[in-house]
């Protein structure tokens, strides 16, 4: 039995589930559309190039929990998934964690996004295991602040080697799938390293070492 590790944005789902949280906010009117929108798709844009700063980008995308109690976030995060999370959930993802899942193997799932926005989207995957960006919640309340290391680039690292720690697993005979090379340190540290719909960097940097480069989009190889 063996650790199945799996980037969610772009990888598992046909889109970026952080920036379309961004882009619901402004559809329901509950930030300013021009000044949000604006720095939203900057940080998104500052991702892709492998240039963000994960501390900027966590103070602007939190922010908003800080500003209303956890049922009325707990209402509009249902809403979300149903309109924007559950048509972007590609069917070969699906039967990718089915094959893993048949197998034996642990189906961990790990990602920058916050874990308010993608604990529910590892529920509906069937994904048990999830390691994300946590937030600050004290007396009742988010306070717009990330808790501990953030889940990105060499973070990644770092939580995924005290998860292991913490459960006593091991990485001899893991896989990871992820399509950015933003992952490109977790990518290296695992057996079987897969790009899936990569970037243009880490779909170089898959051919230059043989990796396997897949498709979950169109046919999963």
């Amino acid at each position: 039995m063996s650790l199945a590790i799996f980037d969610l944005d772009n990888t598992l789902l046909g889109d970026d589930s952080d920036y379309l949280w961004g882009r619901f906010l402004i559809e329901q009117g509950l930030v300013d559309e021009d000044a949000y929108e604006r720095e939203n798709q900057r940080f998104y844009d500052a991702y892709r190039a492998g240039t963000l700063d994960i501390q900027a980008f966590l103070n602007f995308m939190l922010q908003p929990l800080s500003a209303h109690p956890p049922a009325r976030l707990l209402e509009w995060r249902a809403r979300f998934l149903q309109d924007k999370i559950e048509p972007i959930i590609l069917p070969e993802a699906l039967a990718l964690l089915a094959r893993h899942r048949n197998a034996g193997d642990t189906l961990l799932i790990i990602t920058a996004t916050n874990r308010f926005i993608t604990e529910p989207i590892a529920q509906r995957l069937d994904v048990p295991h999830l390691l994300a960006t946590d937030i600050e919640f004290i007396d009742g309340r988010y306070t717009g602040r990330p808790l501990g290391t953030p889940c990105f680039q060499h973070g990644k690292v770092e939580r995924l080697r005290a998860w292991l720690a913490e459960t006593g697993r091991e990485l001899a005979g893991s896989w990871f799938y992820s399509d950015s090379h933003n992952d490109l340190p977790l990518l290296d540290l695992v057996t079987h390293p897969v790009a899936v719909d990569p970037d243009q960097t880490l779909a170089q940097y898959a051919r230059e070492r043989g990796w396997p480069i897949i498709s979950l989009r169109e046919t999963c190889g």
